[in-house]
């Protein structure tokens, strides 16, 4: 049976492989002359139309419409769902593989299903870190978004760009596009869900920290506030089972079945999906009110320890779950509390079990801090540890690294406040290297806009 092109494709090669005239698929009710507009394409019938020639023609108005059987359509769907889960719980590098498969499916006669595919294989590469594809691939969507926005949302397409530019170090790019679809979203009027809780934690890595009252700033306050941290249980195990339950309906035949069960999976794990998200937006605006001093210390520490309840009941979050300890750690040493921002930095360090990482760098870094503050001759000691569990070598081509280029800038600075010159400029040219700035620079303080 013919599948490709158009509608008006479809409808023609049928006609003729029925050695039927446009007066003869016409009958009594059209004209044949409307017939050859609709094979030339110039006139999309309208659904009863569809079905009176799709009886006419012998083939279901499915396959008329857009060029797949029924069956085939639910197999594509249900291959949609089991990719969608490979990238949130599985193996992104299938998921890219398996987006890409249906993208092949799906062709130019089901452009929708095409376009969710093609969506689904971006997000796939940047989960994989190939950051360079994916804006590529996000890029491609979002052109087809402006001539096609029936098929396309741009909104989710534009947050994802910021996320990717901001990762690969184009900050000025991933700022203009954040302010892009803040606009969008005070429009709508949205503060909840995913697209509006991405945005603000792109915000949070774009948004400039001098200026507190910022529009950009304003919406994640507003996120935090309307969001709050909701408390989550760790259901992975339930996922798993309705996603092999769905597998297993697939592979008896049962495609209905097999896409309820997927979605079940899905749909499952949503809310621990929102909820993480969320608790990294709450740590890295604790870190900053820890900073500032522009936001209220009691209700940032009330935030970052929600989070960490959220980390902590995911046994792979052990690197999210420290990093929200030693963000609660400077919001009590923020406070004047030194005793236990000491005593957070140290669970941290114990929970990371002495793996190099920038998490566990800042956290000696706050030990050190706390230490140059009651003055304590081990300071020198405790930056040499937390350079050297920030000196790390990084491979050809990586992407910029802003959670260790603020570390390095730390080190550098707590350096210059200890006396020790030269160490602090060694510290500041891995803070620009980490940024992604290859410099000879000797002694220049890295501003706060290329690693905060």
């Amino acid at each position: 049976m013919p599948s490709q092109g158009t509608i008006g494709d479809r409808v023609r090669g049928l006609r003729l492989s029925r050695r039927m005239s446009q007066a003869q698929l016409a009958g009594p009710d059209l004209s044949d002359s409307y017939v050859s507009l609709i094979e030339s394409g110039k006139r999309t019938p309208t659904p009863v139309v569809a079905r009176l020639l799709a009886e006419r023609l012998g083939c279901t108005t499915e396959f008329l419409l857009h060029g797949i059987e029924p069956r085939q359509r639910i197999d594509t769907e249900l291959g949609l769902r089991h990719a969608e889960l490979e990238l949130l719980h599985g193996d992104p590098a299938v998921a890219a593989e398996r987006f890409g498969e249906i993208v092949k499916v799906a062709g130019e006669e089901n452009v929708l299903l095409g376009a969710h595919a093609r969506f689904g294989r971006a997000r796939a590469l940047e989960a994989q870190g190939r950051i360079g594809p994916a804006v590529e691939a996000f890029e491609w969507l979002r052109r087809e978004a402006a001539a096609h926005p029936e098929r396309l949302a741009d909104l989710p397409l534009t947050v994802a760009l910021s996320r990717c530019y901001q990762r690969a170090g184009d900050i000025l790019r991933a700022r203009d596009l954040a302010a892009q679809a803040l606009v969008q979203v005070e429009r709508l009027a949205l503060t909840q869900g995913e697209v509006a809780v991405d945005l603000a934690a792109s915000l949070m890595e774009t948004e400039n920290p001098r200026q507190p009252h910022s529009p950009g700033m304003a919406y994640i306050r507003r996120i935090l506030a309307d969001n709050g941290m909701p408390a989550v249980v760790n259901r992975t195990a339930e996922i798993h089972a309705l996603w092999r339950a769905s597998l297993a309906a697939a592979e008896g035949e049962d495609s209905a079945l097999a896409v309820h069960l997927a979605d079940d999976a899905i749909a499952t794990g949503r809310p621990a999906r929102m909820a993480f998200r969320l608790a990294g937006v709450a740590t890295s605006w604790a870190r900053l009110a820890a900073s500032t001093g522009e936001e209220p210390l009691e209700q940032a520490g009330e935030l970052v320890t929600a989070a960490g309840r959220v980390f902590a009941a995911f046994p792979g979050a052990v690197h999210e779950h420290a990093r929200s300890l030693v963000a609660l750690a400077r919001v009590r040493f923020a406070g004047d509390d030194p005793e236990n921002a000491a005593r957070l930095a140290g669970s941290a360090l114990a929970m990371l079990d002495g793996r190099a990482s920038p998490v566990a760098a800042t956290a000696q870094l706050l030990l050190a801090e706390i230490a140059l503050a009651h003055g304590d001759r081990d300071v020198p000691v405790i930056l040499h540890r937390a350079g050297q569990l920030l000196d790390r070598p990084r491979p050809a081509g990586s992407a910029p690294d802003r959670e260790a280029a603020r570390a390095w800038r730390e080190l550098g600075d707590l350096y210059g406040r200890a006396g020790a010159g030269e160490e602090q400029a060694g510290a500041y040219r891995k803070a620009l290297e980490a940024a992604g700035v290859r410099s000879a620079m000797v002694g220049v303080t890295v501003d706060s806009a290329l690693a905060r």
